[in-house]
């Protein structure tokens, strides 16, 4: 039994017609020749069929996590993946010429035969009730044609269908056919049609499957097993009656096919993301980077950086984590955690809130929210980098007073009270306020926000005295960007969220392999490691320690309405965020080392699970600025 189009269907399909074909031939070429004598007249303005040679439908666009799993598809009006008809099974193919144009290898464009019976069907009734289309008329219909239902449209398709005959061949006609067409649901081509109905792909169709796929074409709504199976079983019997007649499966495969259950999935274009938060940044950066009408219409495949288990980690840790806060009295509407990979400044987990399904904002990446303390690590590395400082300079925990505009500042610690002379690196690991905002004035806020830029932060950031403090917002996916490049020893590249993207042709678009720079002193990074590891060991983050060498800064605003944790090892870094969307204050008492602290050892500690314990460098093995 012949398995592929071709030859072999047009020895199949003279065998059918027999001795009528040449008889209806005869009986027809008169009314067809003097309709097509009118078109000579009437339809010189149709298109010109060669512009086919250069067609590209409209694809859907598709999400993968790194590992290759769909996460999410986009597309415009025409949901549409294009495949080569040898992707395509044979089975499917058989199916749809059997039961749309079983003459197709045989005939030039038009089929006499069914044109014929047409002929006298629309003569009987007084109107076009019965097309005789063949797919190459089906083909120019859907692609150059308006939908009535008119003679002139009958016959500029044959007109147009003899034109696509002569200038392709009979594979391509089938190829573009399969992959135009509407199968129902909002899906065009025969694999997204695949994908949506059975879940697979359309090279994996078997004859069952393929018998309901074909049946569909007619009417795909009203035949459709989303909508009315017993229908959809009536059609595909009369597919698999229409094969077997033709002599292309056996009656033995007609009745296994019948019998075979159906396993239907249900339509691709009424699926949600599977990972809402990341396919949205996703989406937007693209959109950015190459327009709406590119996304949605040009059939990318775009590789992501996060893995499907380990951003549904997060998110169930985040969930559970404001679970946690609740019970015990802490009204915090969101969380978000975004975690980066500081060998490749890849994105390994984003996650925007406590629940997408109830507010699609991400905060991960939209909201602008006050540091607090956590920006602090910027001001003390501007002043290692600087050569004039080291982890044991001493500063003066004093009361202070600056010139700030038309008013006056002076910063209070956390608690109040002050310690007066100490280190730079006991300074850091207690939070102290008023030593980072000297330090601040001592080595330029603008040469700390030159380190901010470096380190990719690209909110808008005032040199006013109260910079140290985080007197400004930043979004998570910054703050965890930047300290992936602390963690890195000062090597930087740009944070993504993509991999890769690729045209549906698979020519890259978009290539985001690593190329780290070195950015920041070596020496300054390392000592800046140095201490931010003895605020996990003995400062304000110890709710944060997991068991292994890691460095991280708490983060509380005045008033508590933003409380961080960020930190990092070599191999992630993490930004935790607790806050309201109101701005309202999360109670007295609250700060980052109490409340985000804990989360971040939580997630850290499954995300690390697999990992080596690794070290920091030490200071000692780079060279002091000078």
């Amino acid at each position: 039994m012949p398995r592929t189009p071709g030859l072999d269907f047009a020895l199949g399909t003279a065998k059918v017609a027999g001795g009528t074909l040449i008889g209806i031939t005869m009986l027809t070429s008169s009314i067809v020749a003097g309709g097509l004598v009118g078109l000579a007249v009437s339809f010189r303005n149709l298109p010109d069929v060669r512009v086919l040679r250069n067609y590209v439908p409209t694809e859907t666009t598709y999400i993968y996590d790194i590992k290759g799993k769909l996460l999410d598809s986009l597309h415009g009006e025409y949901n549409r993946s294009v495949v080569k008809l040898d992707e395509i099974s044979p089975e499917l193919k058989r199916a749809v010429l059997a039961i749309e144009d079983s003459h197709f290898y045989v005939h030039e464009g038009i089929n006499p035969n069914s044109i014929a019976r047409a002929l006298v069907a629309n003569w009987r009734q007084g109107s076009v009730v019965e097309g005789g289309s063949t797919i190459t008329m089906q083909l120019v219909k859907n692609l150059f044609l308006s939908r009535e239902r008119t003679v002139s449209r009958k016959l500029a398709e044959a007109v147009l269908a003899i034109r696509v005959e002569q200038i392709f061949t009979k594979d391509q006609i089938l190829e573009m056919y399969l992959n135009t067409i509407y199968w129902g649901h909002n899906s065009y081509g025969a694999e997204t049609a695949a994908q949506s109905f059975f879940g697979k792909s359309a090279s994996e169709i078997n004859l069952a499957e393929a018998a309901v796929m074909a049946g569909l074409i007619q009417a795909p709504e009203d035949y459709s097993p989303f909508i009315n199976y017993k229908e959809t079983k009536r059609r595909q019997g009369m597919v698999l009656t229409r094969m077997r007649e033709l002599g292309w499966i056996t009656p033995e495969e007609e009745t296994a096919a019948r019998a075979e259950p159906l396993l239907v999935s249900r339509p691709t274009a009424w699926k949600a993301s599977e990972l809402p938060y990341v396919t949205e940044a996703v989406i937007s950066e693209l959109q950015q980077r190459f327009g709406q009408d590119a996304v949605l219409q040009g059939g990318m495949r775009v590789q992501t950086t996060v893995d499907y288990n380990f951003q549904k980690m997060a998110e169930e840790k985040v969930a559970t984590a404001h679970r946690r806060l609740r019970g015990r009295g802490l009204y915090a509407d969101q969380v978000a955690l975004v975690a980066v990979d500081p060998r490749t400044h890849f994105v390994k987990a984003l996650v925007g809130g406590v629940n997408y399904r109830e507010s699609q904002f991400n905060r991960a990446i939209q909201s602008l929210r006050q540091p607090g303390s956590a920006f602090k690590p910027y001001v003390y590395y501007a002043a290692f980098a600087s050569g004039k400082f080291t982890p044991y300079s001493v500063v003066d925990d004093s009361p202070v007073r600056y010139r700030d505009g038309a008013a006056y500042y002076s910063p209070r610690n956390y608690g109040g009270g002050f310690a007066g002379p100490m280190s730079l690196r006991d300074s850091l690991i207690q939070s102290r306020n008023v030593p980072a905002v000297k330090l601040g004035q001592m080595v330029g806020l603008k040469n700390v926000i030159e380190v901010c830029r470096t380190l990719g932060i690209k909110s808008p950031l005032d040199p006013v005295v109260s910079l140290p403090l985080g007197a400004i917002g930043v979004t998570p996916l910054e703050m965890a960007g930047s300290y992936a490049t602390f963690a890195s020893t000062g090597w930087h590249s740009e944070p993504t969220i993509m991999v890769r993207v690729t045209d549906s042709r698979g020519n890259v678009i978009l290539d985001n392999t690593p190329n780290p720079q070195l950015v920041l002193d070596p020496w300054a990074t390392a000592s800046l490691n140095a201490v931010l590891k003895g605020v996990i060991e003995g400062g304000t983050g110890t709710a944060a320690n997991i068991g292994r060498p890691a460095a991280g800064k708490t983060g509380t605003t005045s008033a508590e309405r933003d409380v961080w944790f960020v930190g990092y090892v070599p191999q992630l870094s993490t930004a935790v965020w607790i806050g309201n969307d109101n701005f309202r204050p999360l109670g007295k008492g609250v700060t980052g080392g109490g409340y985000a602290a804990p989360i971040w050892r939580d997630f850290m500690l499954e995300a690390l699970r697999n990992e080596p314990v690794k070290q920091f460098p030490a200071a000692s093995q780079f060279r002091r600025p000078q």
